[in-house]
């Protein structure tokens, strides 16, 4: 992490490439801590409002988490339908769960985030972005490696509607690595029911870090029949990215927006500040030039 003194207080700056660089004032560095996993910041920004930084790279703002949790959330459960049953992979912020509950269908969904010391620091420091969604009974938090927790599930045989994998984007030896392999999208396939949706963060859609982005999507088409690139965009983050939707059966790119209106009146408590039937339209047609990569 880059912190340097400028006029109005500290600028943390991100290179995307070597020879690209994004960055966010910083009035104030909240909280800091080295977990046995990722280095780990709360920090204050000037335009955004409170954000989490992990191991260098952005991972939310307040001002505009909505532009990423409401399309990586929304999209699979609208397609679904009526999700009962959601997992969440990741997620730390808790602004993954707060949209996930909006659903009046969903009964359980459990949380897994290997990393207790980061959960804790959000609980603190993030609850314009969780809003204590933790404490409505449908929740539990599990703090576990996902995938133990996959080769659990496998186990005991239980299976989920909608599974969303909130997470960094993959590094070498990096934590979350290994949730970006062949054999862990064949456990989340393993884990969906029939009918079942997968949505993951897939890293950059800007065209130099394009082939990450074109990797996963092709790594994740192992496991699934179905699979496709849609587009999100958070300033925040710098670029725009891709997200991944999977499931074994085809669904409409262009379903009527007046019909995802309908639904989300009738299946949803509302509220939503991005996302509706015109937006989702956008999230899964993406540019041609995406559609040929992923």
């Amino acid at each position: 992490m880059t912190l340097s003194p400028a006029h109005s207080g500290l600028w943390f700056q991100e290179f995307h490439t070597p020879w690209d660089l994004y960055g966010h004032g910083v009035t104030h560095v909240l909280a800091h801590c080295q977990t046995p996993f990722q280095e780990a910041y709360i920090v204050e920004t000037g335009a955004y409002g409170k954000g989490l930084i992990l191991d260098g790279h952005w991972q939310s703002t307040v001002g505009d988490e909505f532009l990423y949790h409401e399309p990586l959330v929304h999209t699979p459960c609208v397609l679904h339908g009526s999700p009962r049953r959601v997992l969440i992979l990741g997620g730390g912020e808790g602004a993954t769960l707060r949209e996930v509950l909006r659903w009046r269908t969903v009964e359980t969904v459990v949380m897994v985030d290997i990393d207790g010391a980061v959960v804790d620091l959000c609980q603190t420091h993030l609850a314009e972005m969780h809003q204590h969604s933790w404490d409505d009974r449908r929740v539990q938090l599990v703090i576990a490696d996902a995938q133990d927790y996959l080769a659990e599930l496998r186990r005991t045989q239980q299976t989920w509607d909608v599974i969303i994998s909130d997470l960094t984007d993959p590094v070498v030896d990096g934590p979350v690595a290994p949730l970006f392999t062949q054999e862990h999208f064949q456990q989340i396939a393993q884990a969906l029911n029939p009918g079942g949706f997968y949505m993951m963060q897939g890293g950059s859609l800007n065209p130099p870090e394009l082939a990450m982005h074109t990797q996963i999507v092709k790594t994740v088409a192992t496991a699934f029949a179905a699979v496709q690139t849609c587009f999100c965009y958070a300033p925040t983050y710098g670029v725009a990215l891709g997200l991944i939707l999977a499931s074994q059966s085809p669904w409409n790119a262009c379903p009527n927006p007046a019909t995802i209106d309908a639904l989300l009146a009738t299946q949803t408590t509302g509220n939503l500040r991005m996302f509706d039937g015109i937006s989702l339209l956008g999230i899964l047609n993406v540019p041609k030039h995406i559609r040929g990569k992923g």
